[in-house]
């Protein structure tokens, strides 16, 4: 028996932190948030965003992806829903959820916009993973979970910072809780366009619209070709990283991931 694969009316409404719309071009935007508002990150999210990415890369009607939050923020509050005891069966589920978000985000088969609406704190990785990054004036950018509050930055943003800013670069900000700002994320190479708020969806739909007009076979060849050295750097470090997590877990867990 065939199956079938997922089509935007199977999966539209299947996750409580995405509000997903695809136009005719085939063109998918993809708005994250936490009840209409702003996406404040917990177990709820961490969940449900790769099984997300699984659904989106498996559907062959979307030609482009644009990622976006909502309001004034991409990500940059937490909730508390990891607060308490660390246990192996609660790491189990933090462990296999921070592997399936990265590895089906780099699994969708067609160009990714990141189109970064504000402040991007926590899992900043989610829009400048994308293969376009654009920016509104006031983001800016910075690891708020992990190293400060005594968690090993080992989700993946071990790989993708270091591999983003440069070695040196990379490993201080993680270390330090640096903030980089809009311009200086487009003077290091990690966004590609500063925006004013308003310009911003309409130029990642501009530029996806662009996209979109390649053939089938191009856009997802060349998303498979650029994305391949990033998906081998996290096949290699992402479950030792996570691991590494795990193990340096205090008793009392830190607010987030």
């Amino acid at each position: 028996m065939a199956v079938a694969p997922p089509r935007l009316a199977d999966y539209a409404t299947r996750y409580e932190h995405a509000t997903l719309q695809r136009d005719e071009l085939g063109v998918l935007e993809v708005r994250l948030h936490s009840h209409d508002g702003p996406l404040v990150w917990g177990a709820g999210p961490h969940t449900e965003l790769g099984y997300l990415f699984g659904d989106i890369g498996a559907d062959p009607e979307n030609r482009v992806v644009i990622i976006t939050g909502t309001g004034d923020r991409f990500i940059a509050d937490l909730d508390t829903s990891w607060v308490g005891a660390m246990t192996p069966e609660k790491w189990n589920t933090i462990y296999n959820h921070g592997r399936r978000l990265l590895q089906r985000l780099l699994e969708i088969e067609v160009p990714v916009i990141g189109a970064v609406n504000g402040p991007a704190t926590v899992h900043a990785e989610i829009a400048v993973l994308s293969d376009i990054v654009l920016c509104a004036e006031h983001t800016y950018f910075s690891d708020a979970p992990h190293f400060r509050f005594g968690t090993v930055p080992g989700d993946g943003v071990h790989v993708i910072w270091p591999m983003l800013l440069g070695p040196n670069r990379g490993r201080y900000f993680l270390l330090t809780g640096q903030r980089i700002d809009a311009a200086q994320a487009l003077d290091l190479g990690v966004v590609s366009e500063v925006l004013a708020p308003e310009a911003l969806l309409p130029r990642a739909h501009a530029l996806a619209a662009k996209l979109a007009r390649q053939p089938t076979t191009t856009l997802r060849y060349t998303r498979d070709a650029v994305v391949q050295p990033i998906r081998r750097a996290l096949l290699d470090n992402l479950a030792y990283g996570l691991a590494l997590e795990g193990l340096g877990a205090h008793a009392s867990w830190p607010a987030g991931e």
